[in-house]
């Protein structure tokens, strides 16, 4: 794990000012729910753009209306949700697909987090966002990037284990993402994930302490 040696922030940009903010990034299968709740544990305020994204295509979801617009009732499930299984198929082979399904979803998902942040009370924000380094739009937008890295190994055994996945479909989702050398090139912290949860303690709880330090420096020199 790395870890900050001065209670300082980085030159990133936070998009609530007023509020120290961790971006939390990482692989398919690297455990970013497991750190995510594990700091929120400690107090931290966690705003997921993956369960955001969630909610806007449920029954009834904000996106719901754009997206059978867009791509038509063969992609609205028979309950009214987005068909996730038949997008993701169909997103993951059509790159123009994909930008505009993004154009749907990131604007209200950038809108959510806001209001999810303005109304936060926790001790520190913490964005979590599994394709923080391929969107580049949360690049520079946090106080500092977390990312949560484990072997390549290990994250295809855990994805197959969780998802029944194949592992040529785990391989495929992977060559997709951003590589572990690019995650790791903006990161300001990371924490190792390669073992089980009980290595994860000792990590967080040191990087919470950091994090607490700096959320009240910056509070201090506002």
């Amino acid at each position: 794990m790395t870890t900050p040696t001065t209670p300082q922030t980085n030159n990133h940009t936070t998009p609530d000012a007023s509020r120290f903010s961790i971006g939390l990034t990482g692989g398919i299968g690297s455990g970013k729910t497991t750190v995510a709740n594990l700091f929120g544990e400690r107090g931290a305020s966690i705003i997921d753009t993956d369960l955001i994204a969630h909610a806007l295509t449920v029954p009834g979801g904000a996106a719901i209306e754009a997206i059978r617009r867009a791509f038509g009732d063969t992609f609205i499930a028979t309950d009214g949700a987005m068909d996730r299984a038949r997008m993701r198929a169909h997103v993951f082979a059509n790159p123009a697909a994909r930008h505009q399904l993004e154009a749907i979803l990131h604007p209200l998902i950038r809108s959510e987090t806001a209001r999810a942040a303005a109304t936060a009370t926790g001790s520190y924000l913490i964005f979590v966002v599994p394709l923080l380094v391929e969107s580049r739009q949360w690049v520079g937008r946090t106080s500092r990037i977390l990312v949560i890295d484990c072997s390549e190994e290990i994250q295809i055994k855990r994805v197959m284990q969780r998802n029944g996945m194949a592992q040529t479909q785990v391989e495929a989702i992977m060559q997709a993402q951003a590589s572990r050398t690019e995650r790791l090139a903006v990161a300001d912290d990371v924490i190792e994930n390669n073992l089980d949860s009980s290595h994860l303690i000792p990590q967080i709880e040191q990087l919470h302490q950091a994090y607490l330090a700096m959320a009240k420096s910056e509070t201090e020199n506002k």
